[in-house]
Protein backbone atom coordinates (compact mmCIF):
# COMPACT_ATOMS: atom_id res chain seq x y z
CA UNK A 1 0.00 0.00 0.00
CA UNK A 2 1.34 3.42 -0.99
CA UNK A 3 1.51 5.86 1.97
CA UNK A 4 0.70 9.58 1.42
CA UNK A 5 2.42 11.70 4.09
CA UNK A 6 0.18 14.71 3.29
CA UNK A 7 -2.84 12.80 4.53
CA UNK A 8 -3.62 11.50 8.00
CA UNK A 9 -3.32 7.80 7.06
CA UNK A 10 0.19 7.58 8.44
CA UNK A 11 -1.05 8.75 11.83
CA UNK A 12 -3.23 5.68 12.13
CA UNK A 13 -0.24 3.47 11.37
CA UNK A 14 2.09 5.28 13.79
CA UNK A 15 -0.42 5.42 16.65
CA UNK A 16 -1.89 1.95 16.03
CA UNK A 17 -2.22 0.18 19.34
CA UNK A 18 -1.33 3.37 21.26
CA UNK A 19 -3.29 5.82 23.33
CA UNK A 20 -4.85 8.17 20.79
CA UNK A 21 -6.20 10.39 23.53
CA UNK A 22 -2.63 11.56 24.09
CA UNK A 23 -1.95 15.15 22.98
CA UNK A 24 0.55 14.27 20.27
CA UNK A 25 -2.06 12.43 18.20
CA UNK A 26 -4.48 15.41 18.29
CA UNK A 27 -1.74 17.91 17.42
CA UNK A 28 -0.61 15.93 14.39
CA UNK A 29 -4.18 15.29 13.30
CA UNK A 30 -5.06 19.01 13.22
CA UNK A 31 -1.66 20.17 11.97
CA UNK A 32 -2.85 20.72 8.41
CA UNK A 33 -5.80 22.89 9.36
CA UNK A 34 -3.69 24.92 11.82
CA UNK A 35 -1.02 25.56 9.18
CA UNK A 36 -3.62 26.67 6.62
CA UNK A 37 -5.24 29.08 9.07
CA UNK A 38 -1.87 30.54 10.05
CA UNK A 39 -0.97 31.16 6.40
CA UNK A 40 -4.30 32.85 5.70
CA UNK A 41 -4.15 35.09 8.79
CA UNK A 42 -0.50 35.97 8.13
CA UNK A 43 -1.28 36.81 4.51
CA UNK A 44 -4.16 39.09 5.51
CA UNK A 45 -1.98 40.97 8.06
CA UNK A 46 0.84 41.33 5.52
CA UNK A 47 -1.50 42.73 2.86
CA UNK A 48 -2.99 45.18 5.38
CA UNK A 49 0.42 46.47 6.48
CA UNK A 50 1.56 46.89 2.89
CA UNK A 51 -1.60 48.80 1.92
CA UNK A 52 -1.48 51.30 4.84
CA UNK A 53 0.34 54.04 2.80
CA UNK A 54 -2.16 53.64 -0.04
CA UNK A 55 -5.11 53.92 2.34
CA UNK A 56 -3.57 56.99 3.99
CA UNK A 57 -3.38 58.78 0.64
CA UNK A 58 -7.03 58.01 -0.08
CA UNK A 59 -8.22 59.66 3.17
CA UNK A 60 -9.14 63.32 2.49
CA UNK A 61 -7.17 65.93 4.44
CA UNK A 62 -9.61 67.62 6.84
CA UNK A 63 -7.09 70.29 7.80
CA UNK A 64 -7.82 72.35 4.67
CA UNK A 65 -9.46 75.51 5.92
CA UNK A 66 -11.50 77.18 3.23
CA UNK A 67 -11.99 80.16 5.48
CA UNK A 68 -8.37 81.19 4.84
CA UNK A 69 -9.41 82.43 1.40
CA UNK A 70 -11.72 84.98 2.96
CA UNK A 71 -10.57 88.54 2.83
CA UNK A 72 -9.61 90.05 6.18
CA UNK A 73 -10.83 93.58 6.68
CA UNK A 74 -9.85 95.98 9.41
CA UNK A 75 -12.53 97.84 11.31
CA UNK A 76 -11.69 101.18 12.83
CA UNK A 77 -13.30 101.60 16.22
CA UNK A 78 -14.33 105.07 17.35
CA UNK A 79 -11.98 106.61 19.91
CA UNK A 80 -12.99 106.22 23.50
CA UNK A 81 -14.47 109.28 25.05
CA UNK A 82 -12.50 110.17 28.13
CA UNK A 83 -14.67 111.24 31.01
CA UNK A 84 -13.62 114.46 32.69
CA UNK A 85 -11.81 113.79 35.91
CA UNK A 86 -13.65 114.87 39.00
CA UNK A 87 -12.43 116.32 42.28
CA UNK A 88 -9.23 117.68 40.74
CA UNK A 89 -7.35 120.38 42.64
CA UNK A 90 -7.76 123.91 41.23
CA UNK A 91 -5.08 125.08 38.80
CA UNK A 92 -2.33 127.30 40.17
CA UNK A 93 -2.83 131.06 39.77
CA UNK A 94 -1.23 132.59 36.69
CA UNK A 95 2.04 134.46 37.21
CA UNK A 96 1.95 138.25 37.18
CA UNK A 97 2.29 139.86 33.79
CA UNK A 98 5.77 141.19 33.08
CA UNK A 99 7.42 142.87 30.12
CA UNK A 100 8.60 140.61 27.33
CA UNK A 101 11.67 141.54 25.24
CA UNK A 102 12.23 140.20 21.74
CA UNK A 103 15.32 138.05 21.53
CA UNK A 104 17.47 138.70 18.48
CA UNK A 105 19.75 135.83 17.61
CA UNK A 106 23.31 137.12 17.27
CA UNK A 107 24.68 136.76 13.75
CA UNK A 108 28.17 137.64 12.51
CA UNK A 109 27.69 140.30 9.82
CA UNK A 110 29.12 143.51 8.54
CA UNK A 111 28.31 146.72 10.43
CA UNK A 112 26.34 148.21 7.53
CA UNK A 113 24.20 145.02 7.27
CA UNK A 114 23.01 145.08 10.89
CA UNK A 115 19.32 145.98 10.92
CA UNK A 116 18.47 145.21 14.55
CA UNK A 117 20.77 145.00 17.52
CA UNK A 118 20.23 142.41 20.28
CA UNK A 119 18.93 143.75 23.63
CA UNK A 120 21.35 144.64 26.38
CA UNK A 121 21.58 142.76 29.65
CA UNK A 122 19.95 145.63 31.59
CA UNK A 123 16.98 145.55 29.20
CA UNK A 124 16.20 141.85 29.65
CA UNK A 125 16.68 141.80 33.42
CA UNK A 126 13.45 140.66 35.20
CA UNK A 127 11.76 140.29 31.79
CA UNK A 128 10.72 137.38 29.63
CA UNK A 129 12.43 136.52 26.38
CA UNK A 130 10.14 135.98 23.42
CA UNK A 131 9.74 136.33 19.68
CA UNK A 132 8.50 139.92 19.94
CA UNK A 133 8.52 142.84 22.36
CA UNK A 134 5.36 143.11 24.48
CA UNK A 135 4.66 145.68 27.16
CA UNK A 136 3.29 144.04 30.30
CA UNK A 137 0.98 145.43 32.99
CA UNK A 138 2.31 144.60 36.47
CA UNK A 139 -0.78 146.18 38.06
CA UNK A 140 -3.26 144.00 36.22
CA UNK A 141 -5.75 142.05 38.33
CA UNK A 142 -5.07 138.37 38.72
CA UNK A 143 -8.03 136.05 38.16
CA UNK A 144 -7.89 132.84 40.13
CA UNK A 145 -10.43 130.02 40.03
CA UNK A 146 -12.33 129.56 43.29
CA UNK A 147 -10.77 127.00 45.56
CA UNK A 148 -12.87 123.86 45.86
CA UNK A 149 -13.37 121.65 48.86
CA UNK A 150 -11.36 118.85 47.31
CA UNK A 151 -12.34 115.17 47.35
CA UNK A 152 -14.23 114.07 50.38
CA UNK A 153 -13.56 110.81 52.09
CA UNK A 154 -16.36 108.42 51.18
CA UNK A 155 -17.30 106.33 54.19
CA UNK A 156 -19.20 103.19 53.31
CA UNK A 157 -22.12 102.51 55.57
CA UNK A 158 -21.84 99.31 57.57
CA UNK A 159 -25.08 97.39 56.99
CA UNK A 160 -23.75 94.04 58.18
CA UNK A 161 -25.93 92.22 60.68
CA UNK A 162 -23.88 91.22 63.73
CA UNK A 163 -24.62 88.49 66.22
CA UNK A 164 -24.91 89.24 69.92
CA UNK A 165 -22.00 86.89 70.60
CA UNK A 166 -18.73 88.80 70.42
CA UNK A 167 -20.19 92.26 69.87
CA UNK A 168 -18.74 95.04 72.01
CA UNK A 169 -22.01 96.66 73.16
CA UNK A 170 -25.13 94.48 72.95
CA UNK A 171 -28.53 96.04 72.23
CA UNK A 172 -30.82 96.38 75.22
CA UNK A 173 -34.39 97.28 76.03
CA UNK A 174 -34.81 100.58 77.89
CA UNK A 175 -34.66 99.63 81.56
CA UNK A 176 -33.27 96.16 80.97
CA UNK A 177 -34.48 92.80 79.71
CA UNK A 178 -36.79 92.33 82.71
CA UNK A 179 -38.81 95.37 81.67
CA UNK A 180 -39.02 93.94 78.17
CA UNK A 181 -40.57 90.73 79.52
CA UNK A 182 -43.03 92.81 81.54
CA UNK A 183 -43.93 94.73 78.39
CA UNK A 184 -44.57 91.47 76.51
CA UNK A 185 -46.60 89.98 79.38
CA UNK A 186 -48.72 93.13 79.60
CA UNK A 187 -49.47 93.38 75.84
CA UNK A 188 -49.52 89.70 74.83
CA UNK A 189 -53.02 88.29 74.43
CA UNK A 190 -52.89 84.57 75.17
CA UNK A 191 -55.31 82.43 73.09
CA UNK A 192 -58.23 81.05 75.07
CA UNK A 193 -57.15 77.44 74.99
CA UNK A 194 -57.17 75.28 78.11
CA UNK A 195 -53.83 73.87 79.12
CA UNK A 196 -51.91 75.96 76.59
CA UNK A 197 -48.33 76.12 77.75
CA UNK A 198 -44.92 76.41 76.10
CA UNK A 199 -42.38 78.78 74.58
CA UNK A 200 -42.47 80.86 71.44
CA UNK A 201 -38.99 81.46 70.01
CA UNK A 202 -38.63 84.66 68.01
CA UNK A 203 -35.76 86.54 66.33
CA UNK A 204 -35.48 90.13 65.14
CA UNK A 205 -32.90 92.70 64.09
CA UNK A 206 -32.24 95.72 66.28
CA UNK A 207 -31.49 98.50 63.81
CA UNK A 208 -29.07 101.38 64.31
CA UNK A 209 -31.94 103.62 65.43
CA UNK A 210 -33.20 101.01 67.90
CA UNK A 211 -36.25 99.90 65.91
CA UNK A 212 -37.05 96.19 65.46
CA UNK A 213 -37.17 94.76 61.94
CA UNK A 214 -37.16 91.37 60.23
CA UNK A 215 -39.26 89.84 63.04
CA UNK A 216 -39.53 86.07 62.57
CA UNK A 217 -41.04 83.21 64.54
CA UNK A 218 -38.57 80.36 64.80
CA UNK A 219 -40.97 78.04 66.64
CA UNK A 220 -44.37 78.42 68.27
CA UNK A 221 -46.97 76.22 69.95
CA UNK A 222 -49.81 76.90 67.52
CA UNK A 223 -53.18 78.58 68.05
CA UNK A 224 -51.84 81.90 66.70
CA UNK A 225 -49.18 82.30 69.39
CA UNK A 226 -46.51 83.18 66.81
CA UNK A 227 -48.61 85.87 65.08
CA UNK A 228 -49.43 87.44 68.43
CA UNK A 229 -45.72 87.57 69.29
CA UNK A 230 -45.00 89.40 66.02
CA UNK A 231 -47.79 91.90 66.74
CA UNK A 232 -46.40 92.68 70.20
CA UNK A 233 -42.84 93.11 68.94
CA UNK A 234 -43.97 95.50 66.19
CA UNK A 235 -45.49 97.74 68.89
CA UNK A 236 -42.38 97.51 71.06
CA UNK A 237 -40.54 100.75 71.96
CA UNK A 238 -37.14 101.38 70.44
CA UNK A 239 -34.17 99.61 71.96
CA UNK A 240 -30.71 100.94 72.68
CA UNK A 241 -28.77 99.84 69.55
CA UNK A 242 -25.62 97.75 69.67
CA UNK A 243 -22.16 99.14 68.97
CA UNK A 244 -19.01 97.79 67.35
CA UNK A 245 -15.75 99.78 67.10
CA UNK A 246 -17.51 102.81 68.48
CA UNK A 247 -20.23 102.80 65.79
CA UNK A 248 -23.86 101.76 65.95
CA UNK A 249 -24.53 98.56 64.05
CA UNK A 250 -27.40 96.20 63.24
CA UNK A 251 -27.62 93.22 65.60
CA UNK A 252 -29.59 89.97 65.34
CA UNK A 253 -31.38 89.19 68.60
CA UNK A 254 -33.33 86.05 69.54
CA UNK A 255 -35.22 85.15 72.71
CA UNK A 256 -38.00 82.85 73.99
CA UNK A 257 -41.41 84.02 75.21
CA UNK A 258 -43.13 81.85 77.81
CA UNK A 259 -46.83 81.24 77.10
CA UNK A 260 -49.23 79.86 79.68
CA UNK A 261 -53.03 80.10 79.55
CA UNK A 262 -54.96 80.99 82.65
CA UNK A 263 -56.53 78.00 84.38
Amino acid sequence: MKLDLLKNQWLEIVFEGRNKLYGAYELRKTNGKTTTKSLIIGGVIFVFLVSIPVLANLIPDSSDDTTLDQKITTVKLPPKEEKPKENLPPPPPPPPKVDQVKFVKPVVAKAEEVTEEPPKVEEIKDKKIGAETIKGDPDAELTVEPVGNGPKDVVEEDNEIYNTAGIEVKPDFPGGIEKFYKFVAKNYQTPEEEGLKGKVFVSFVVEKDGSLTDIKVIRDIGFGTGKEAIRVLKSCPKWTPGEQNGKKVRVLYSLPINIQSAE
